[in-house]
């Protein structure tokens, strides 16, 4: 438009102050980066409450059992509302749309949730536990931790096969390494199942991605493992042998996932070197 005094274009007030508020498209959240959000949130209090009720009542010498039992069946819980986050925030990004920076928000929630809280918890352990030795527990930390820094950001550069993982998944091998914590087995076999659950989240072993039925089996697994980890803090009858049932079947599953996928492999290695053979036959 003209000003009809100084003959000069001018463009509305309005419309400048608009597109300067203008929020950029980078920075809008989606639902999908909401979920990811609680992700981060849940795994941050659950290491507030391996802090409150497991460490602090330890180094302060209060002999309340119960509060450091209940204190740690939440922390395992919160770790388990955030692997129900990260299902459904995936779910979410695929069938609405996902904002530009909902991946790398996922990594950082991912870092915290499955990566900090269950190292914290683990060095929690070695600090707590009658038979742990504490440094050698922080080295076991250490490891989940790099494991979990490592896959994560190998995630972000490495392309796989559609349908697949490369190595454990994080929410997976975090529940695994907490599993293994509340076996209560003896000190060094925790801390070489904890270091073989680690191998496992930078291996190159194939896992099938939670979609479809998978995602229903992970939610049923996940809201009975909920139950079975209150029935534990509350001390229901039989409530310590179902927690151990639980936490060995998330052991076993672990373990035999990557046999399964070894397996296949030497399959589909045997089958290509039968038909190459068959082929340079006249």
């Amino acid at each position: 438009m003209i000003d009809p005094d100084t003959k000069a274009g001018w463009v509305p007030e309005a419309d400048e102050v608009d597109e300067e508020e203008e929020m950029p498209l980078s920075l809008r959240l989606s639902i999908a980066d909401t979920l990811t959000l609680g992700n981060a949130t849940c795994g941050f209090m659950a290491v507030y409450f391996t802090t409150t009720g497991i460490l602090i009542p330890h180094l302060t010498g209060s002999q309340e059992t119960g509060m450091a039992r209940h204190s740690a069946a939440t922390a395992v819980i919160l770790m388990l509302c955030a692997a129900v986050f990260d299902l459904f925030d995936g779910l979410v990004a695929r069938k609405l749309r996902s904002s530009p920076m909902g991946a790398e928000l996922d990594n950082l929630s991912d870092l915290i949730s499955f990566g900090l809280a269950p190292a914290y918890f683990v060095l929690v352990y070695g600090m707590v536990a009658n038979d742990a030795h504490q440094r050698v527990a922080a080295v076991g930390a250490i490891v989940v931790l790099l494991a979990v820094v490592l896959r994560l950001a190998r995630f972000s550069c490495v392309t796989v096969k559609d349908g697949t993982f490369q190595g454990m998944p994080s929410p997976f091998g975090a529940l695994t390494v907490v599993a293994i914590v509340l076996l209560e087995l003896p000190f060094e076999a925790t801390l070489l199942a904890i270091v073989g659950t680690a191998w496992l989240m930078v291996s190159r072993v194939e896992y099938p991605k939670p979609r479809g039925w998978l995602a229903v089996a992970m939610l049923i697994w996940i809201v009975l493992s909920m139950g079975l980890l209150a029935a534990w803090a509350f001390g229901a009858p039989g409530g310590q042998l179902l927690l151990q049932t639980g936490c060995a079947l998330q052991l076993v599953t672990g373990a035999v996932i990557p046999l399964f996928a070894t397996a296949r492999r030497v399959n589909n290695f045997r089958d290509n070197r039968r038909e190459a053979r068959a082929a340079q036959l006249p």
